[in-house]
């Protein structure tokens, strides 16, 4: 009795492993005409956004104060970040500057390239004829402060109105 019941699991078994790989969908015919595709346009590079509402600039403890002198050249338009140190000298341990143009291009720079500045240090980024938008910031004792946020337009230039 134990045959027929093996015999009867082994052709079934035979005939499920065959009919496994023949389940297909069918392919549409070849057409004669491609389909087009579509393909994506390129990226665009959009310009930086700016904020709208500046962030509020805060005060350095009066044990940490720096003295930083912002300027713009005439003749070439740099804007010109200068550090004369102060009684918080030792406390400071970076000083950012962010330039944003009139034409909304966006440039950061590290004073003394992101190491503790020194007495004397600059950071000269290039600004444009028009009003720039310049934030500057000081990491003093482990907390960053934003402690300048100026437009500077270069003296005696035209702004139409």
């Amino acid at each position: 009795m134990k045959n027929p019941i093996i015999a009867t699991m082994a052709i079934m078994l035979v005939l499920l492993v065959s009919c496994s790989g023949c389940v297909n969908t069918p392919q549409p015919p070849p057409s004669a005409t491609p389909v087009p595709t579509s393909t994506p346009p390129p990226p665009t590079t959009a310009p930086p956004v700016t904020t709208s509402t500046p962030e509020p600039l805060r005060t350095l403890p009066p044990a940490q104060v720096v003295d930083l002198v912002l300027s713009k050249d005439r003749t070439y338009s740099d804007i010109i970040l200068h550090y004369n140190g102060g009684k918080g000298l030792i406390f400071v341990q970076k000083i950012m500057m962010r330039v944003t143009r009139s034409d909304g291009t966006v440039e950061e720079q590290n004073m003394h390239e992101g190491q503790k500045p020194q007495q004397g240090d600059e950071i000269i980024i290039r600004g444009s004829r028009g009003s720039d938008r310049c934030e500057v910031y000081v990491t003093s004792a482990g907390t960053t402060y934003k402690v300048k946020d100026e437009s500077l337009i270069v003296a005696g230039a035209y702004q139409g109105n």
